[in-house]
């Protein structure tokens, strides 16, 4: 118990005799009970003291089981957890009025609070606390997730965070956290963080002198005209784009950080686009949309409804920390229409490597240099498009960190005196070194609404990506075709590619148990057939050993992939992020002659759907039935 707060220790033995008590009737976890104990030893605020008492008086413990059931661990992003609890106590609530955001953030070890991101800070550091001896750069306002990460190897940091609620709820925050290289963690050194965060009991620390303390500098524009100058590279044929005149674009930034780096790309460009006004601009609540995702379609509804009245050919819209990109085109029939991410990559991947072929970048003696990156739940479209260009196609677990981690990789494949100064170099000239002697990154996504066309960052980054789909949409638009025309191009020439993901949610500690029991059940009874399909293949992850196609050793994971008699794939994994368990199905339909016709494709479509639909229905009641019995 800390000196500072002697009057919480009167009433610290009966809190814990009440928690003891609840452990054994059942109603709290005994890791809640735990935590708690570690959480109130190391306080520095009575609000933690009065916040736990307040909710063990009024009998909430699914409150107190979700706050402390466990500590904080780095997932696919980052850390993530509550800011603002299901149940916000009075002593959280502070000075707020009602509908107000309280005045402290969620208790608990499972939040995102001051104690954990204090424990994590000290650790990790891009805020470096000038007070523990680091130099720190500091933003001097928002700004986005791939900026982060281009900077930290720009400014040759150490280190860089990022805190942020990204696409999740307000009542959510994150924090991201990258090493020198630009990337986000991954093992063996994320647990090794997280093991010294979590040795850290108290929020409170000694400084050091002021002499040894280190120095913040504040960035901000020259960081801004840096990272564009990398951005400008990604458009492969400047000229088609200014020809482009009639390609009308609007763009939403969810009241993120977008907008301080694609409005002036935009602009640069040449692009002709409107910014829908309710949401351009900095907002934490996210006031205009249930959800600030661009995965989800009510995100980009006021974006559709401008493009609509402006007649438009195409939306984009980034998440509030502007890694992920959603997009709308206008089809053929003259209707809007949603891409899915698998989409959006496709057509992505499609004209990059098509275009550098096009340009004389690649050819047959090279092209075994050049390389796409997409995670296993990713569309296997991608992986024809790449197979027919003779490029690699290369599969990671899910998270960019692991792509950055490949980037990382074929950084270091370059011999050493090469790329001594790599990051300083012009895009053409890393470009000629990785065709020499490494791996030449083309591009690289997730289905998430992640994507990438060059190592400069080392994270999904929204900005490029809008301005990458804006010359795919160009480049329609100079054909004279809709981008939906010209997916069903690639679909003629590949073969018919569809993905459904479906998750089911369960939150809190009890959720996660039901998701953890309901992976185990996968393992300990195997599905031998779905929807009277057999399952001719079947991977575990965890523990299985399994390469990718260049021979390294995928990380274990929890996730489990399905392969059925037809060629149909199903992935099944928790969430990193999320409390839900998701499952990806994948189906792909070839042409028995060289392409489809418009008939055939037409029904395929048709017939694929279906297939998906009914294969999702068969899980989640396979599902609720294995949840049953255990």
């Amino acid at each position: 118990m800390t000196e500072q707060l002697p009057e919480m220790t009167a009433d610290l033995a009966d809190l814990n005799a009440r928690l003891k008590q609840a452990v054994g009737h059942g109603q709290l976890i005994e890791s809640s009970a735990q935590n708690i104990q570690t959480l109130l030893e190391g306080a520095s605020s009575d609000v933690y003291f009065r916040s736990v008492k307040e909710l063990v008086d009024a009998a909430e413990w699914q409150e107190l089981n979700d706050r402390f059931y466990q500590t904080l661990a780095f997932g696919t992003g980052g850390l993530r957890g509550r800011t603002i609890g299901k149940i916000v106590t009075n002593a959280e609530r502070g000075n707020a009025r009602e509908g107000e955001r309280p005045q402290f953030p969620c208790v608990g070890t499972n939040a995102m609070n001051f104690f954990n991101i204090n424990r994590a800070t000290r650790e990790l550091a891009a805020k470096a606390a000038a007070e523990n001896g680091c130099d720190a750069f500091v933003f001097d306002g928002p700004r986005s997730v791939p900026e982060l990460s281009f900077a930290v190897r720009y400014l040759r940091a150490n280190a860089g965070i990022v805190i942020t609620a990204s696409h999740n709820p307000p009542h959510d925050n994150g924090y991201k956290a990258y090493f020198s290289d630009g990337a986000q963690v991954i093992d063996p050194h994320a647990s090794g963080i997280i093991g010294n965060v979590n040795a850290i009991t108290t929020e409170s620390f000694a400084p050091l002198p002021k002499e040894h303390q280190g120095k913040v500098t504040v960035i901000g524009k020259n960081i801004d005209q840096a990272y564009m100058h990398r951005l400008e590279t990604l458009i492969l044929d400047p000229r088609m784009i200014r020809e482009a005149k009639s390609l009308r674009i609007v763009y939403t930034p969810l009241h993120g950080t977008g907008s301080v780096i694609i409005r002036p790309m935009l602009n640069r460009l040449g692009f002709k686009f409107q910014i829908v006004p309710e949401q351009d601009g900095f907002d934490g609540r996210f006031p205009t949309v249930k959800s600030p995702n661009p995965e989800y379609g009510e995100a980009l509804t006021m974006a559709i409804n401008l493009a609509e009245r402006e007649n438009a050919d195409l939306v984009a819209a980034t998440d509030p920390d502007c890694d992920r990109m959603g997009v709308a085109v206008r089809t053929k029939n003259g209707k809007m229409k949603l891409l899915t991410g698998n989409q959006i990559g496709s057509l992505l991947a499609w004209y990059r490597i098509k275009t550098l072929f096009d340009k004389g970048v690649l050819n047959k003696p090279n092209a075994a240099r050049a390389v796409i990156i997409k995670t296993f739940v990713t569309t296997d479209l991608q992986n024809a498009i790449a197979d027919h260009h003779g490029v690699r196609c290369v599969e990671t677990l899910t998270g960019f960190k692991y792509i950055g981690a490949k980037l990382a990789k074929y950084e270091r494949e370059i011999p050493e005196q090469l790329r001594r100064s790599y990051a300083d170099l012009a895009e053409s000239e890393t470009r000629r070194l990785r065709l020499a002697y490494s791996s030449f990154y083309v591009f690289g996504g997730e289905e998430s609404y992640g994507y990438s066309g060059a190592d400069f960052v080392r994270d999904k980054d929204g900005n490029g990506a809008v301005i990458m789909f804006c010359e795919v949409a160009a480049y329609a638009k100079s054909r004279g075709k809709t981008v939906d025309e010209l997916l069903d191009e690639i679909y003629s020439q590949f073969g018919y590619f569809a993905e459904k993901t479906s998750s089911l949610v369960f939150e809190g500690a009890e959720g996660a148990n039901k998701i953890a029991s309901l992976m185990k059940s996968y393992t300990a009874d195997p599905v031998r057939e779905i929807n009277r399909l057999k399952v001719v293949n079947f991977k575990n992850f965890e523990t299985d050993e399994i390469r990718d196609v260049e021979g390294d050793l995928i990380p274990k994971t929890k996730m489990l992939m399905l392969e059925l008699e037809d060629g149909t794939r199903i992935a099944v994994r928790p969430s990193g992020t999320e409390p839900k368990i998701k499952y990806y199905l994948f189906a792909r339909r070839r042409p028995k002659s060289e392409k489809f016709i418009d008939a055939d494709l037409d029904r395929i479509k048709a017939e694929v759907e279906k297939h998906l639909e009914d294969l999702w229905k068969w899980l989640r009641t396979g599902a609720e039935s294995r949840l049953a019995t255990v």
